[in-house]
């Protein structure tokens, strides 16, 4: 079994020059695990290079140029990334007694809801609920856009009340 020329020429190279391409990589400011890759990316890039395999020296100059360049090139990604925006998460996730309170409020809220007359159960749930806008919930309700916004404004004072365990007569 013969073994290829490439891997002859591509091996001598590695064990004569791997250390000192390893050094100018880490001179160049890469990390040790980087400066690996670096020259590992430039003895690939090298096996495409057929016009330096009868030439050693000119095959080192290479080699050192393209790791040199492969560090930097790493170094300046580096610098030039842009951070990752700050997302906020939630710290923890909420005790029972916070969901209780919210649980209870939320009930408390539904059958202040229910309590109200219809005109104004509806007027809220198109304005707050809903989000349309005063004159299409006057359209909806068949209604002047000024009597919308006091019936909203009554409903909210009730709702105000109840939440709050004032009974309104």
């Amino acid at each position: 079994m013969t073994s290829c020329c490439c891997a002859d020429w591509i091996g001598g190279l590695a064990r004569t020059h791997a250390g000192r391409l390893a050094s100018i990589a880490r001179r160049e400011g890469a990390s040790a695990a980087d400066a690996l890759d670096v020259v590992q990316d430039a003895f690939q890039r090298m096996l495409a290079r057929t016009d330096l395999r009868e030439d050693p020296d000119a095959a080192a100059r290479t080699l050192a140029a393209m790791v040199r360049n492969g560090a930097r090139n790493l170094r300046r990604r580096h610098h030039n990334a842009r951070p990752h925006d700050d997302v906020e998460l939630p710290s923890e996730t909420p005790s029972p007694v916070d969901e209780l309170d919210r649980a209870t409020t939320v009930a408390q809220l539904h059958g202040c809801m229910a309590a109200l007359g219809d005109t104004h159960r509806h007027v809220v749930t198109l304005r707050v609920l809903e989000e349309l806008s005063g004159d299409e919930a006057a359209r909806e309700l068949g209604v002047t856009p000024g009597h919308v916004a006091v019936l909203l404004h009554r409903a909210r004072k009730q709702l105000e009340r109840c939440m709050l365990g004032t009974v309104s007569t």
